[in-house]
């Protein structure tokens, strides 16, 4: 794309001339900004990522978005369905400053593993590592991220969104595009007392930028996998009929 600009100046008194053609160009200028900001606007929204059906109802739009960033303090489960639908899908993922991540667990919800970088202690380096990371990876799960300063956290964002890669982190990030927390939880399995532990029940409540609450709930199966809870079906006691007139 090429702009130009004309450097000749009409005259006129007090130089009318010339503001005017300051004016004209500054407004062309403007223009051309608010065109170019649109086109990556749209650029962004067309990519959405792989999400699993589970997640759709507490994810801003319904998908993960290339380019974004989700937070899920002390919540690895979460942190490894988002990651799941992308990596599921193919994509590469990464794992950045949580050594005692659940390798196994993250392949039973839905983690190719055969796809996955681990960076369990970046150190001092955990900015230039993520940094690095955004180019070659789709989907970065951290740690909760060190102090950073307001210019390093969005050049951060806007490598994300230059690479569409995307961040979650196990801690806060102001401006995230949706914060999930597990609120409760209950555990499936056990009948009269005794017997395994089976599903666990997760109840969600995820946060958008603009404050929008959404509330769900997810199953984490035995076998790992996560699912849309199952309705429960609870008997009933048959009430004791009277029957008049007997006897």
């Amino acid at each position: 794309m090429s702009l130009a600009f004309s450097s000749r100046v009409g005259a006129g008194p007090s130089g009318l001339g010339a503001d005017s053609g300051a004016a004209e160009r500054a407004g062309t200028v403007a223009a051309l900004r608010e065109r170019i900001r649109g086109m990556q606007r749209t650029e962004l929204e067309s990519q959405p990522l792989p999400t699993l059906p589970v997640l759709v109802d507490l994810l801003p739009g319904g998908v993960l978005r290339a380019g974004g960033v989700y937070a899920v303090p002390d919540a690895p489960v979460l942190a490894m369905a988002l990651a799941a639908g992308p990596s599921g899908a193919g994509s590469w993922s990464a794992v950045v400053d949580l050594p005692t991540f659940g390798i196994e667990a993250a392949e039973r919800v839905g983690i190719n593993l055969d796809r996955l970088v681990v960076v369990p202690t970046p150190g001092a380096h955990w900015l230039e590592v993520v940094a690095a990371l955004a180019d070659v990876v789709t989907v970065i799960i951290t740690g909760p991220a060190p102090h950073l300063s307001t210019s390093d956290r969005a050049r951060l964002t806007a490598r994300l969104h230059q690479r569409a890669a995307m961040l979650v982190t196990l801690g806060t990030w102001p401006g995230s595009d949706a914060e999930l927390r597990s609120t409760a939880g209950s555990w499936d399995g056990i009948g009269a007392g005794f017997g395994y532990l089976g599903a666990r029940e997760l109840r969600v409540d995820s946060t958008d930028r603009a404050g929008r609450l959404r509330r769900g709930s997810l199953t984490l199966a035995e076998s790992g996998g996560l699912t849309a809870p199952t309705p429960r079906i609870r008997a009933v006691p048959r009430p004791e009929r009277t029957l008049a007139g007997v006897g």
